[in-house]
This record gives C-alpha cells, sequence and structure tokens, in this order.
C-alpha cells in the first residue's frame, strides 16, 4: 500500500496528496477491555481475537466503495472500570474510528454505549451480558452473544433439575453483570421449584469472604451460585473448602475458564462447579472452531480463553457492513449491519431490533482435572 501511494505522490508531485489518500487508505477499528487488573486473560483473550481478524483482513486485502483498504486496530485498556471505561470510549471517537469492538464488560459497556450512540460509532460488544447494555434504546450497540436473562435463567433451572439444588445461597459482586445474572438466576431457580436460602453480596474486588460464606454455612444449601468473574470466584472457593461449605458452586461466563481452576488453587473438586457461556458452537460449526484454535495457538503460543472467536467474528461482521455499504463511514454502513447476516466461526451472526444476537447459543461446562469439560450446546 505504501509504495502505490508513493508512486501516486511521485507522479503528482505533491507530498500532501500522499497524507490525505494514507489516511483514505487506513481504517480504524477499536478494541476496548480489561487488560489490566482481576480479568486480564479474559480482557486481553478478546483483544487477541479482535487483532487476528484485523491480521486476516490485511493479508486477503479488502476493497471498500471500489478502493483498497488497510485496518488499523486501536486497543486500549479500560481495566474493567466504568469511568476509564467512558474515557476511552471519547478517546476513540476523538481518534474517528469507524467502529467498536467492545467492551468486554458489562459494566463498561454500558456507559461507553452513550458516548458511541452521540458519535454514531457502531459498537459490537463480544462477551457483554447484561441485558441493560441493550435495552438503552441505541441504534449503535450490538452483541454477538447470549444475554443475562438467558444465562441465568437456564443455570436456575439447571440447578434444580440436574443437579438436585433444592436449597440454593446467592452471592453477587454488585457490577452490572454480577447482579443481573444473579436476578435472572433465582427466577430460574424458583420457576424449576427451588428456594432461595440465602442472598448475599461482596465487590469485584475483595478477598475475604469468611462472613458471607460462615452466614451461608448456616443455611445448609445445595448449590453457592456467585454472579461475578473467576478472579474473586477462585479465592471464594477456596474459603468455603476452608469453612466447610459443601456445596456445588454455579457461575456464569465470568468464571467459565480453566483460569478458575489455577485461582482456587486445588480447593475445586472435579464436577464441583457448573458454569455457563453466552454463546457455543454447535456441531456442524466445530471444525471452524478447531481451525481458529489452532491458528490462535500458534499466533500467540496459548490457548484461547473464550470470547477472542467472537471478537474476530465482530470485526468480520463490521467489515461486512461496510463492504455491503461500499463504504466505511459509520453512518453510511450501520443500516447495512442492522440488517446484516454473517457467517461466521460462531454460528451466524444476525441482530433484533435491540441489537441482540438472534437465536443465541448457550454453553454448559464442568471442570475435571482443573480442565473445563462440555456438558451441552443448547439455545
Amino acid at each position: 500500500m505504501k509504495k502505490l501511494v508513493v508512486a501516486a505522490v511521485a507522479a503528482a508531485g505533491a507530498a500532501g496528496a500522499a497524507q490525505v489518500a494514507q489516511a483514505q487508505d487506513v481504517v480504524k477499528i477499536a478494541h476496548a477491555g480489561a487488560t489490566s487488573g482481576a480479568s486480564a486473560f479474559y480482557g486481553k483473550d478478546n483483544e487477541n481475537g479482535a487483532r487476528m481478524a484485523i491480521e486476516a483482513l490485511n493479508a486477503k486485502g479488502v476493497t471498500i466503495g471500489g478502493k483498497k483498504v488497510t485496518f488499523q486496530l486501536l486497543a486500549e485498556d479500560d481495566a474493567g472500570d466504568p469511568k476509564q471505561a467512558t474515557a476511552v470510549a471519547q478517546k476513540f471517537v476523538d481518534a474517528k474510528v469507524s467502529g467498536v469492538v467492545g467492551h468486554q464488560m458489562s459494566g463498561t459497556s454500558i456507559p461507553a454505549s452513550k458516548i458511541y450512540h452521540d458519535a454514531g460509532i457502531p459498537q459490537i460488544s463480544p462477551s457483554a451480558t447484561s441485558a441493560k447494555y441493550t435495552a438503552q434504546g441505541f441504534r449503535t450497540a450490538f452483541r454477538i452473544v447470549t444475554n443475562d436473562e438467558q444465562i441465568g435463567r437456564t443455570l436456575g433451572k439447571y440447578t434444580v433439575q440436574s443437579m438436585a439444588g433444592k436449597k440454593v445461597a446467592v452471592i453477587d459482586d454488585r457490577t452490572a453483570y454480577g447482579q443481573g445474572i444473579a436476578a435472572e438466576y433465582v427466577k430460574g431457580v424458583q420457576q424449576a421449584g427451588g428456594t432461595v436460602v440465602a442472598k448475599e453480596f461482596t465487590n469485584d474486588k475483595a478477598t475475604d469472604f469468611a462472613a458471607i460464606l460462615t452466614r451461608i454455612r448456616a443455611q445448609k444449601p445445595d448449590v453457592v451460585f456467585f454472579g461475578g468473574m473467576a478472579g474473586v470466584a477462585g479465592p471464594m472457593l477456596r474459603q468455603m473448602k476452608q469453612l466447610g461449605v459443601n456445596a456445588k458452586f454455579v457461575g456464569g461466563d465470568g468464571i467459565c475458564s480453566d483460569e478458575l481452576s489455577k485461582l482456587a488453587q486445588g480447593a475445586m473438586a472435579d464436577g464441583q462447579v457448573v458454569c455457563a457461556e453466552a454463546g457455543g458452537v454447535e456441531a456442524s460449526g466445530k471444525a471452524g472452531l478447531d481451525k481458529f484454535k489452532a491458528a490462535y495457538q500458534k499466533r500467540y503460543g496459548h490457548e484461547m480463553q473464550i470470547y477472542s472467536p467472537y471478537a474476530f467474528d465482530a470485526v468480520m461482521t463490521m467489515v461486512t457492513a461496510m463492504q455491503k455499504a461500499g463504504s466505511t463511514a459509520p453512518a453510511k454502513y450501520l443500516p447495512e449491519l442492522a440488517k446484516i447476516s454473517y457467517k461466521g466461526i460462531t454460528g451466524t451472526i444476525a441482530f433484533d431490533p435491540k441489537g441482540d444476537i438472534k437465536d443465541g447459543t448457550l454453553t454448559l461446562y464442568t471442570f475435571k482435572g482443573g480442565h473445563r469439560q462440555l456438558l451441552a450446546v443448547t439455545r
């Protein structure tokens, strides 16, 4: 691309033209996630997926509106903090990005979405699951995973119907994600005939759960549900073992990674933990996902976590909309994005009027030998 630009400038004899041509050729797509802090392994995984998509597009060569373009990934750390997320969002707006993949968490995606909406910039989250994110009425906000309503209620019903969890204790971390999924889990438990014997809360940076777990132990629950992330769930599992809380442990996608086993430091028994991941590739898409996993391992030297293929698909979906519109201008390709149907690694991506994924999947896992094992993919 640079050689072509230089040649054009030489022919025109104007250095200024080179700057204009190059600016027109570079399309900025942004990614935001928590790449520092307790959930950095998730945030970096998402960023890696987005970067793989950018690299694949540039290697292939893409033409939009009859013009060859080069994509550039602008990646920022929002640290999982709502205030930092809004600062990052404004930075992206000022940089005139064409689209945003992110944010990683619900608590950061929700405040950032107002800034993107006001600027008219499309935002696709590969992992934010709070129903509030797409309930705000922002036409720029999309997600390619199922939301907490489905995850929480499915886990609640599964707890009662398949885990004999008649008595359940619920803990959340007070984040938008944690509270949202816990509330839906309670509904699922109650709909299936189970009883919630305790409701407690902590925060997303806590390490001491002795008081909470002592109160819960007195209720003798069959299952403890935690709405939050693995960085808190790991130490919680250790303290459950220390305090003799002999219960199964259930959570959403925030704990659904092999990282949980490392953080629990041997306190997690085989089959004790059940978690659900928003999304999931059915049998027909297994070959494509396996190919992505191998490419990820080769590119980064370690296995993917959960949502990197969704971040990859988010970039590809966005660029497909640009190609259909013949433009990288947000206002021009946004209508195409809203009605897109793109077959990605994770399945067919199409959005409902709110921006939620249509007919999304959900995957249930347990852990054995410190590693996730698939239980089922459901809708």
